[in-house]
C-alpha cells in the first residue's frame, strides 16, 4: 500500500494537564471525558488485564463466505487499538459484529466484563458502544444539528444532550457554522465530522471507526486524524479501522493485522510501524 507523503506526518496534540487543553477550541469541561463517558472514564493503564472489550475465538459467515476465522483481540480502557490489512480482510466484518449488526457463528465478545450475546445493536449503543461505519452514513436529508440530535436517541436527558451539542460544535467548529444545512450537501470530510460527532453524542466508552479517511483530501485526513488523536488522548477507548496503516500506527497504541479472516499479527504500534513484514505489505517499504 502506497501511502501518500503529504499524510505522513500527523502530530497528535495531547492535551495539557495544567490548563486542562488539548482538543481543539480548548473545550472546557471535557478533561477525562467526564461529560461523555457515563462512567467517568479517565486515561487508565493499558493493562490487558483490565479488559473493555475482550473477543475470543469470534468467526463470522457474511454472505455465504467466513469473513472471520476466529480471531481475538482485547481493547483496555482509555486504549487507542488499530486493525490494519487488506481490503476483504475481514476488518470491517469484525466491527460490524461487535455493534450487533451482524451475528457471529461462534465465538465470545464480552464488554465491561458482561457477554454481548443475544444483545441488540440499539442494546449496545445504551451500553456505550457506538461505531462511525464506513461510508459515514448521514442522514442526507436531515440538517447537521438533526443528525447530532439523532445521535443521542436513547438518551433522555434533554439538558446534557443539549450541552454535548455545544461540546461538539467547539470541537468540530466547521460543523457549528454548517449546522442548519443538510448533511448531504456537505463535503466528504465535512460528512465524516458529522458521522463521528453523531456517535459522541451517545455518550460511549468505546468508539469504532471504519476507514475515516476513506475518499477524503489529504488535508482534511489530517484534520480527521488530529481529532482522533485529540479524542484518544481524554480517555475514550478507540477501535480505528484504517486504509492508511501508517496513520493509524502513528496514533494507536497497540495494533492488530488481519488478513484472510484471521489475525495474523499483533503488536505495540511503534514496533508494527518497524517491522519489515508490516512496511512491505502495507507501508510501501
Amino acid at each position: 500500500m502506497s501511502i501518500d507523503s503529504t499524510q505522513n506526518h500527523i502530530n497528535p496534540v495531547r492535551p495539557d494537564p495544567s490548563t486542562g487543553s488539548g482538543l481543539k477550541a480548548d473545550v472546557e469541561g471535557w478533561a477525562g471525558f467526564d461529560k461523555l463517558s457515563p462512567n467517568g472514564i479517565k486515561n487508565s493503564s493499558n493493562s490487558i488485564n483490565n479488559c473493555l472489550l475482550e473477543v475470543s475465538d469470534l468467526q463470522v459467515a457474511y454472505g455465504g463466505i467466513q469473513a472471520v476465522k476466529g480471531i481475538s483481540l482485547q481493547i483496555a480502557p482509555g486504549e487507542l487499538v488499530a486493525l490494519i490489512g487488506s481490503n476483504g480482510a475481514g476488518k470491517s466484518t469484525t466491527l460490524k459484529t461487535l455493534a450487533g449488526l451482524l451475528q457471529p457463528v461462534s465465538g465470545e465478545i464480552q464488554y465491561d466484563g458482561n457477554s454481548l450475546k443475544n444483545i441488540a445493536a440499539h442494546q449496545r449503543v445504551s451500553m456505550g458502544i457506538a461505531l462511525v461505519p464506513e461510508g459515514r452514513g448521514v442522514f442526507a436529508r436531515l440538517t447537521v444539528a438533526e443528525n447530532l440530535q439523532m445521535g443521542a436517541y436513547s438518551r433522555n436527558d434533554k439538558s446534557e444532550i443539549a450541552s454535548d451539542l455545544v461540546r461538539m460544535y467547539e470541537l468540530f467548529p466547521r460543523l457549528a457554522e454548517r449546522k442548519d444545512q443538510l448533511a448531504g450537501t456537505l463535503s466528504g470530510g465535512e460528512q465524516q465530522m458529522v458521522a463521528m460527532a453523531r456517535a459522541l453524542m451517545s455518550r460511549p466508552r468505546l468508539l469504532m471507526l471504519d476507514e475515516p479517511s476513506m475518499g477524503l483530501a489529504p488535508l482534511m485526513v489530517k484534520k480527521i486524524f488530529e481529532t482522533i488523536s485529540d479524542i484518544a488522548a481524554q480517555g475514550m477507548s478507540i477501535l480505528l479501522v484504517e486504509q492508511n496503516a501508517k496513520l493509524a500506527l502513528q496514533v494507536a497504541q497497540r495494533g492488530y493485522v488481519m488478513e484472510s479472516g484471521a489475525i495474523t499479527l499483533s503488536d505495540e504500534a511503534k514496533e508494527l510501524l518497524g517491522s519489515e513484514a508490516v512496511q512491505r505489505a502495507y507501508l510501501g517499504g
